[in-house]
């Protein structure tokens, strides 16, 4: 062979493997992940971290590549991730955030980009198109609790929530949901994530002698109201939301969280449901792999929304499959169109149903009640 076809075939041989090489990373699905794995939420947002490191290393057997970034349960931190995932890493989807606020920062990137994203708290995003908040709407969870209240004949309530978007949805629901039930609101307090005190709010909640006060919190800082309220007296009910469902809350809640009653997604008490049940192989699949890993007691719900991410975003990719490729507009435009057609998937908080109207996809018979028992999350009957 002399000189000039030797470097002909050296060329057509390096094209071929270079271009195999960017044939084969164009393939690589990437998912940007923002989670609070510090801060308030931390309790919450360290579970989902720790979910995301157990992912397989396929999704949709396509290749992928998670980029994990903490933002500090501040929603400013969460909005530059969310800019750096569509400016720099070039996501397809993102993942993300565990809180509100947070969410609702990555939320308005994410519309703007045209990024499907998969929210791992409840929200009514604004532009629906290509948000999809992954856990139960208030409104699903808020029916439950309700319903719960008129059984027990309660006559009067008192609320106390976060000051920010995270209560401000469930003073709204609450506003609406007492009226309509004959139950008088007789007291509206609200708090900080970051506050160390609520000993005011607690002195004028307990002055109303309300038969039950519900508290719209998530995480450990849920724990505060309950403290500060029995020991200034209350005896009466505690309501909670789902975002108090976690085992870091029954550690700092201590003895105070006896006979609270919570709304929440079927992993928390797999064991307990049927064996008919979708979801229980689901859920108690994931609880094997988690607990394996990080000990017996260390499930927590935030964590499992973020399994759910994977599995929702799982079938999507496979169901896309060839249409598009991956790191193209098209791919994530594909992508959103599967996600929003998903229909009866198991997950492990419940079977999942979504639709043009419908981004959450959660709805009655993906939830429970349940209470606390010698600081046990126990099903309630």
């Amino acid at each position: 062979m002399n000189r000039r076809h030797f470097l002909a075939s050296l060329s057509a041989a390096l094209m071929l493997a270079f271009g195999g090489a960017s044939h084969a990373q164009a393939q690589t699905v990437t998912i940007g992940v923002s989670v609070s794995s510090t801060g308030p939420a931390a309790s919450l947002g360290i579970a989902q971290k720790n979910t995301i490191e157990l992912l397989p290393k396929t999704l949709g057997g396509l290749p992928v590549n998670y980029v994990v970034l903490d933002d500090a349960s501040d929603p400013t931190a969460a909005g530059k991730n969310a800019r750096r995932f569509a400016d720099a890493d070039k996501v397809d989807a993102i993942i993300g955030s565990t809180t509100v606020p947070t969410s609702l920062a990555v939320a308005e990137v994410a519309g703007e980009a045209k990024i499907p994203q998969i929210a791992l708290a409840p929200f009514p995003p604004k532009q629906i198109q290509w948000v999809f908040p992954l856990p139960h709407g208030v409104g699903v969870m808020s029916a439950a609790l309700f319903e719960e209240m008129k059984k027990r004949d309660t006559k009067t309530i008192a609320f106390i929530g976060f000051s920010d978007a995270y209560g401000e949805a469930w003073l709204k629901d609450v506003e609406k949901r007492a009226e309509a039930s004959g139950i008088k609101l007789v007291a509206v307090e609200r708090y900080a994530r970051t506050d160390q005190s609520v000993t005011a709010q607690a002195l004028k909640l307990v002055g109303q002698k309300p038969d039950a006060i519900f508290i719209a919190a998530s995480g450990t800082p849920a724990a505060l109201p309950m403290r500060a309220l029995r020991e200034r007296g209350f005896k009466g009910q505690f309501y909670q939301t789902h975002g108090a469902a976690n085992n870091d809350f029954l550690r700092v809640a201590g003895n105070t969280d006896e006979g609270l009653i919570l709304p929440t997604g079927l992993v928390l008490v797999a064991e307990q449901l049927p064996d008919s049940n979708p979801s229980k192989k689901v859920a108690l699949a994931y609880l094997k792999a988690y607990e394996g890993k990080h000990g017996a007691g260390s499930r927590n719900p935030f964590g499992a929304y973020a399994q759910d991410a994977y599995l929702l975003l799982d079938k999507a990719v496979a169901s896309v499959g060839k249409k598009a490729a991956p790191g193209t507009p098209e791919f994530r435009a594909a992508l959103r169109d599967a996600l929003e057609k998903t229909s009866n998937l198991p997950l492990t908080h419940g079977i999942n149903s979504m639709s043009a109207t419908d981004h959450s996809g959660l709805g009655e018979g993906a939830r429970v009640l349940i209470t606390i028992e010698q600081n046990n999350w126990k099903l309630l009957k």
